[in-house]
């Protein structure tokens, strides 16, 4: 390869790191880790990579822009949150770039990368990997990190998240007090923090009243959703209560109740986890547990404003609680 030939690319490429990191070390950021300054270096020499000054340059001015990058952006619960996360820049005088990663790790890696290279002042992540190695690789360039809604095994980012496990257990205990010994879950992605805790949650609430946990895969999908709560409905034992871990799952489990003819909450009872905006609309409005989002947003906008700032260096981690509304869906309260 001709010297003229070889890119910033090039170098990251041998060197097994992201773009933004060889940017760093040729700008002889401090933060950056030994080991990824070593191996891009040795990659410079290798490859006789001589950068383009005016462009470096140019890219030295740091952007006023926050990163906020989420795993779903059709599930409401992300969309609320880029619009809370984006109202709150907007008033600070920052710009709002948003990435979607559709649940995956090679695209959580290639956005982060570019909102390295963007220079972003920090990123608000809701991880789909939350051990990539990208991750690691944007706070040790000096970028802040707030992990929204999941957590990440760098313990150098800060926190923000609900309790998933006690959000599950009012949603299975609402049902249980009401008198329903046969409730299934809906619920997916176990390898996910979310879908982890809110299946635990209602593993444990069920074991401890001495009833036998049911669930069902539904991916965190509406039509997955459909699918599963629809073989469970077609079971001679169905359940008389669900519990359904996300609103696209909700949306999911609504259609497969329709399909078989089921009236909410006559036939069958059910409570959402997640509360979107439609949910007191739909007939019969849904009892939901909430997450507070507009506070999760505000929480993580400050700890990454702090980071910014310089006033802080340590990590925070702040856990929201859920909150039960109580509509028709679940059978316990009276229509108006």
């Amino acid at each position: 390869m001709s010297r003229a030939a070889v890119g910033i690319r090039d170098v990251a490429r041998r060197a097994e790191v992201s773009p933004a990191t060889v940017s760093r070390v040729l700008n002889d950021d401090p933060n950056v880790g030994e080991q990824y300054r070593r191996r891009v270096l040795e990659a410079v020499t290798a490859l006789d990579y001589r950068p383009n000054r005016l462009a470096r340059n140019l890219r030295m001015q740091r952007s006023a822009t926050i990163g906020v990058v989420v795993s779903d952006i059709e599930n409401p619960h992300f969309s609320e949150t880029v619009r809370a996360v984006e109202d709150l820049a907007y008033q600070r005088g920052y710009r709002v770039l948003v990435c979607n990663t559709d649940e995956s790790p090679g695209k959580q890696r290639a956005y982060l990368g570019q909102l390295t290279d963007e220079r972003v002042l920090g990123v608000i992540l809701s991880p789909s990997d939350p051990g990539g190695a990208e991750i690691t690789e944007m706070i040790d360039a000096g970028i802040p990190v707030v992990a929204y809604d999941r957590e990440v095994e760098d313990p150098r980012a800060d926190v923000v998240i609900a309790d998933n496990v006690r959000a599950a257990w009012a949603a299975t205990q609402l049902l249980i007090d009401a008198g329903h010994r046969d409730i299934a879950y809906v619920g997916g992605r176990r390898e996910v923090e979310t879908g982890a805790e809110r299946l635990d949650g209602f593993e444990l609430t069920m074991r401890a009243a001495g009833l036998v946990p049911r669930s069902a895969d539904g991916d965190f999908k509406v039509d997955r959703a459909r699918t599963a709560v629809g073989a469970l409905l077609a079971e001679p034992d169905r359940p008389t209560a669900l519990v359904v871990g996300n609103n696209l799952m909700t949306i999911g489990a609504l259609g497969a109740i329709r399909d078989h003819a089921i009236r909410v909450p006559d036939d069958i009872a059910l409570v959402g986890i997640d509360d979107p905006f439609w949910a007191e609309f739909v007939d019969p409005p849904l009892t939901t547990v909430a997450q507070p989002i507009r506070r999760m947003a505000a929480d993580a906008m400050e700890l990454l404003l702090d980071r910014v700032a310089g006033t802080r260096t340590e990590p925070r981690r702040i856990v929201h609680d859920f909150e039960l509304r109580r509509r028709v869906s679940c059978g316990t309260a009276a229509r108006d």
